[in-house]
C-alpha cells in the first residue's frame, strides 16, 4: 500500500459541536474539590454531634421571642425565627433598594460635573469624588447617624416643613389611610407600570429599528404612571384620604414614619457607592472620542442632546460590567446597618445566633440569601448588557 495516499476527510453531519471540551483533568480537579468540601462537612458535623449538637433547621419554627425596631411585614415577638428572617429580609431589600436610587442618581449627576467645562463644577465633583472613595463606609454611616441624631430636634420639638415632620427619631410623611384596598392598589399598580413601560419601551425601539423615527418613551411612561394607579383606585373603590402625621404625647400617629436608622443608612450607602459610580461613569464618558460630540455640534444639537442621544448611549454599554459590581457591593454592605440598629438581615442572624446557638445553620441560611440576591441583581444586569451587545452586533453586520 502507498504510505503516500491520503484517506480522504469525511465531512461530519450537521454543524461542528460547540461547546467546553472537558478532560480527565478537569474531571479530576473537580472531583478533588468535591471531595475537599465532603471532607469538611463530615469534619463540622462530626464534631457538632460530639458537642452534643444535632444539626438541623428545625429552629426555624421555634417562637422568636424578640422584637424587630421596625417591620414591613406582620411581626412579632410570638412570630417563629423564620418569620423573623423574612422581615430582616424586606428591610434589607428596602433599604438597597433606597440607596440604589440615591447612588445611581447622585453618581450620575457627579459624573456629568466631573467632566463639564466648569472648573468649580469640575472640581467639586472630582473632590466628591475622592473624598467619599478614601473613607470607610461605616466611618461615613456613624459620621452622619450621630449628626442625625445629634442634629435634629426630639420628638417633641419636631420640625414641620410642609408635608414633613422631622425628628431625630424618624421623617414622618403623610400617606394614605389604612385599607386593604390601598394597599392592593398600590401593589398592582407598581406591577402593572413596569411591565406596561417595559413593553412600550420594546415598541419603541422595534418602530425606530423600522421607521427610523423616535418614538416618546419618557411622556409615555409618566402618564402611564399617573393614568394606571388612578384607574386602578377608582376601579376598586379604594379610600384615596391621605393620613397626615400628628404629635401625639411623645410619638407621632398617622402618616408613615422613615426611621432615623433606615434614612441614615441609605443616605450612607447612597453617598458612598455614588462616587464610586460617578467614577466609572467618568472614565465611560472620556473614553468617548471628542470627534463625536463635536459632530453632534457641527449637525445643530445643544449639550444637552449631545450628551443624551451622542454619549449616554455610548457610555452604557461600556460601563455596565463595572456598574454591576458596584451595585452587588452596595446590596452587600446594606450589613453595615446593624452598626447603627436598623433590624436588617445580618441584625436578625446574629440574634438568632445569640438565642439558638445555631451559627452554622444560620449563617449558610443567611449566605444563601445574599447568594441569591446577588446573582438575581447582577444577572438582570448582565442579561441587559448582552442584549445591548446583541444589538450592537446586529447593527455591524
Amino acid at each position: 500500500m502507498d504510505r503516500n495516499l491520503q484517506v480522504p476527510h469525511v465531512p461530519q453531519d450537521g454543524p461542528p459541536r460547540a461547546g467546553p471540551a472537558v478532560s480527565l483533568a478537569d474531571i479530576g480537579v473537580g472531583l478533588a474539590i468535591l471531595a475537599a468540601f465532603a471532607a469538611i462537612a463530615f469534619n463540622v458535623h462530626s464534631n457538632m454531634l460530639a458537642a452534643g449538637i444535632r444539626p438541623g433547621f428545625a429552629f426555624l419554627t421555634q417562637q422568636a421571642g424578640f422584637d424587630l425596631s421596625e417591620t414591613l411585614i406582620p411581626y412579632g415577638a410570638d412570630d417563629s425565627y423564620l418569620q423573623a428572617i423574612l422581615a430582616g429580609l424586606a428591610n434589607t431589600v428596602v433599604v438597597a433598594a433606597a440607596s440604589l436610587v440615591i447612588a445611581s442618581l447622585g453618581g450620575l449627576l457627579i459624573g456629568l460635573l466631573s467632566v463639564s467645562a466648569s472648573p468649580v463644577a469640575r472640581h467639586f465633583a472630582l473632590a466628591y469624588i475622592e473624598l467619599f472613595r478614601n473613607l470607610p463606609k461605616i466611618l461615613v454611616l456613624l459620621i452622619i447617624f450621630v449628626a442625625a441624631v445629634n442634629g435634629l430636634p426630639t420628638i417633641r420639638q419636631a420640625l414641620v416643613l410642609g408635608p414633613f415632620t422631622i425628628s431625630n427619631r424618624a421623617i414622618y410623611l403623610p400617606w394614605l389611610s389604612q385599607d386593604p384596598r390601598n394597599t392592593l392598589w398600590l401593589v398592582a399598580s407598581l406591577f402593572l407600570v413596569c411591565a406596561l413601560i417595559w413593553l412600550w419601551a420594546r415598541h419603541a425601539t422595534r418602530r425606530q429599528a423600522l421607521t427610523g423615527r423616535r418614538v416618546p418613551v419618557l411622556p409615555v411612561g409618566l402618564a402611564l404612571c399617573v393614568t394606571v394607579p388612578a384607574v386602578l383606585a377608582l376601579a376598586l373603590g379604594a379610600p384615596l384620604g391621605l393620613s397626615w402625621p400628628e404629635l401625639a404625647g411623645f410619638s407621632v400617629e398617622g402618616g408613615v414614619a422613615l426611621s432615623i436608622q433606615f434614612c441614615t443608612v441609605a443616605v450612607a450607602l447612597g453617598l458612598y457607592h455614588g462616587a464610586q459610580i460617578a467614577e466609572v461613569l467618568r472614565g465611560g464618558i472620556e473614553a468617548v472620542p471628542k470627534g463625536q460630540v463635536e459632530a453632534a455640534a457641527a449637525l445643530g444639537l445643544k449639550g444637552g442632546q449631545a450628551t443624551r442621544l451622542i454619549v449616554m448611549p455610548q457610555v452604557l454599554r461600556t460601563v455596565v460590567p463595572p456598574l454591576n459590581n458596584q451595585f452587588a457591593n452596595l446590596l452587600k454592605n446594606t450589613s453595615i446597618s446593624i452598626a447603627v440598629g436598623y433590624s436588617d438581615l445580618m441584625s436578625v442572624a446574629g440574634t438568632t445566633i445569640n438565642q439558638t446557638f445555631r451559627p452554622l445553620e444560620t449563617m449558610l441560611i443567611t449566605m444563601s440569601i445574599y447568594l441569591l440576591l446577588c446573582v438575581a441583581l447582577t444577572g438582570v444586569l448582565n442579561h441587559w448588557s448582552g442584549r445591548i451587545r446583541a444589538r450592537e452586533g446586529r447593527g455591524g453586520r
